[in-house]
């Protein structure tokens, strides 16, 4: 097992926040707005993982960055229908907003 990457302990500690946050989704939503958002953070965590041991990081990054902009949207969705607090949806863009920065820094290196 290789050593974990800072950006994969991030997201990591940003699912470990979202999840029980998403539990408290109304009823009618769990299934819809929430299983997506869970899916989504957990795909990102598997293709972090994954780009760790490839040697093909720069397409697996990209399909990371496209995954946290669709991240995004979701919980703004969350944040307008007023499923998660405006402290607890600007929490959630700082975590995003430094996830893609790492994200777009080892892009960067992969290109080299």
């Amino acid at each position: 097992m290789k050593k974990i990457t800072p950006v994969v302990e991030k997201h990591y500690k940003l699912i470990l926040w979202m999840l029980p946050k998403i539990a408290n989704f109304p009823k009618d939503q769990r299934f819809l707005l929430a299983d997506r958002i869970e899916r989504i953070l957990l795909d990102i965590l598997e293709l972090l993982i994954e780009a760790v041991y490839s040697k093909h990081k720069r397409d697996i990054l990209i399909k990371v960055n496209l995954k946290l902009d669709v991240l995004r949207f979701m919980m703004r969705i969350a944040k307008d229908m007023k499923y998660i607090s405006v402290q607890g949806y600007d929490f959630f863009c700082q975590s995003v907003l430094e996830i893609g920065r790492m994200v777009g820094g080892w892009l960067k290196a992969a290109n080299c």
